[in-house]
C-alpha cells in the first residue's frame, strides 16, 4: 500500500520517492521540531505545494519512510523466518537511523488520519510477520508477543534500552509460551 495520499505512478511515483529520501536526509539533519514539509521540499527540490499534494503533514512524511523502510525489512521474511532475525531485521531498521526512531516515536502518535491509516498498515504489517514467525503457538500469545514487540521499541526508542535486545528479550518471552518438554517416565520397578 501507498504511503501518500492517492495511488502514484511513473513521474510522480519518483517524485514521491525523493520526498521520502530528502525526509530521512533532513531527519538526520535537524531537529525533529525543525523538521516541516517545506524544509523536505526543499532538500527534494520540488515545490512545497508538490510536497502537500501527497503528505498532509511532517508527521504524515515520517511515518511514511517508516512504513517504506519496514516494508523493506520484512519483504523477505517467508515461513521460515524465525522470530529472532525477523525481529533484529526490524529493529535493525531503528538501530540504523536513530534519528529515525526518535521522530517515529513523536510523528505515530499523532492524530492526522494519514498518520493513522499509516500506523495501522505499519501494525498490521509487524503482527503478520511476528504471528508467521510464531508458528504453533496460541494466538493469545502472538498477541502478547506483538504487544511486547512494540513496547520494547517504545521503550527503546526512548533510550531505556538498545534495539539489539529487543530480538533476545521476545525470544526469551516466547521460550516461556512453548511447552516444557516431557520428561519419559522411568520403567525401573
Amino acid at each position: 500500500m501507498d504511503p501518500v495520499r492517492r495511488i502514484v505512478g511513473g513521474r510522480r511515483a519518483d517524485t514521491v520517492q525523493r520526498l521520502l529520501d530528502a525526509a530521512l536526509e533532513e531527519i538526520r539533519a535537524v531537529e525533529y521540531t525543525d523538521l516541516s514539509v517545506r524544509s523536505v521540499a526543499r532538500r527534494a527540490d520540488v515545490s512545497p505545494a508538490t510536497a502537500y499534494t501527497y503528505f498532509s503533514s511532517k508527521d504524515h512524511l515520517v511515518s511514511s519512510v517508516v512504513w517504506r523502510d519496514i516494508q523493506e525489512a520484512t519483504s523477505s521474511f517467508t515461513d521460515d523466518t524465525g522470530l529472532h532475525e525477523m525481529v533484529r531485521r526490524i529493529t535493525d531498521v531503528f538501530k540504523d537511523e536513530p534519528e529515525l526512531s526518535r521522530a517515529c516515536t513523536s510523528a505515530l502518535l499523532g492524530d492526522d488520519p494519514e498518520v493513522a491509516r499509516l500506523r495501522d498498515q505499519i501494525g498490521t504489517e509487524l503482527a503478520t510477520s511476528l504471528t508467521r514467525s510464531l508458528g504453533s503457538l496460541p494466538p493469545t500469545a502472538a498477541n502478547s508477543v506483538t504487544m511486547a514487540f512494540v513496547g520494547g521499541l517504545v521503550l527503546s526508542g526512548m533510550g531505556y534500552f538498545p534495539f539489539d535486545e529487543v530480538a533476545d528479550r521476545l525470544t526469551e518471552m516466547v521460550r516461556q509460551f512453548e511447552p516444557a518438554p516431557r520428561r519419559r517416565r522411568s520403567t525401573k520397578g
